[in-house]
């Protein structure tokens, strides 16, 4: 069965959300089993199946899953009346709706899916933070949107679902260079590696915090590790470590009750 990991923060009335894992789906080999990206190498129709059970977990139509190209970068879309066709979303990594029986979702394998929500207002949104993202302020920009929808930041509940953990993701010069170019406080995050030019980045961490100073209703993390957890998660960088080929993505996506 396709059965998605949930957080108490979003879990209200008229909210389903889920954050999913490897399991459950059609595809083989390096996307086994439930890879919902459109972009990779896998089949096409294995996808699409995939794509297909992660919504109907979430009492959907394929359909309504949305998606986006993702680049890193902080711009967001916003899914309105007519939205858009699978595998054809924008180049962004975040996206918000107000619109009734649409998922909004979003493909990780080590970044962290954030998944936000004002059920008062009936706005949600979905943010892919990876590091650039994340300390350029992809997360500030996808409550800026929803903002501009009618969310209220004192109602916003967020949830950041599975990301590499700290213990795994170490990091260059090149990263540590641009997180503490935002706030040398954030030095934090990053715990010594095993080497002089090396460290340790909490990347769930880091986003708890950007998200924890913005006046939200709640902040919670799953706490799971993409990397440590291979016959749960897809990881880019376990994949780097071991010299493997291609790999699929999880999902993890959240609508408004139609």
């Amino acid at each position: 069965m396709t059965i998605p990991l949930t957080l108490p923060a979003l879990a209200a009335p008229g909210l389903r959300h889920g954050f999913f894992t490897r399991r459950g789906g059609v595809s083989v080999g390096g996307f086994a089993s439930l890879n919902c990206s459109l972009s990779g190498r896998d089949e096409r129709e294995r996808v699409r199946e995939n794509r297909r059970r992660a919504a109907a977990a979430l009492g959907l139509e394929s359909a309504a899953l949305h998606g986006l190209t993702q680049v890193h970068g902080v711009a967001v879309a916003e899914v309105d009346a007519t939205g858009w066709a699978e595998g054809e979303g924008p180049e962004a990594d975040a996206l918000v709706t107000r619109r009734p029986g649409v998922a909004l979702g979003i493909v990780t394998a080590d970044c962290a899916p954030v998944l936000f929500a004002d059920a008062a207002a009936g706005v949600i949104g979905a943010a892919h933070a990876g590091w650039r993202g994340a300390v350029a302020g992809v997360l500030e920009a996808t409550l800026a949107a929803m903002e501009r929808l009618g969310a209220r930041r004192d109602r916003i509940t967020a949830g950041i679902g599975p990301c590499i953990g700290q213990a795994s993701y170490e990091v260059g010069r090149d990263l540590r260079e641009a997180v503490l170019a935002r706030a040398a406080g954030d030095a934090r995050f990053l715990a010594p590696g095993r080497s002089a030019d090396r460290w340790q980045f909490d990347l769930a961490g880091y986003c708890a915090a950007r998200l924890g100073g913005l006046g939200l209703a709640a902040v919670e993390d799953i706490a799971q590790d993409t990397l440590a957890k291979g016959d749960t998660f897809f990881s880019h960088r376990r994949r780097t470590l071991a010299g493997e080929g291609p790999i699929g993505h999880q999902l993890s996506a959240i609508a408004l009750a139609g």
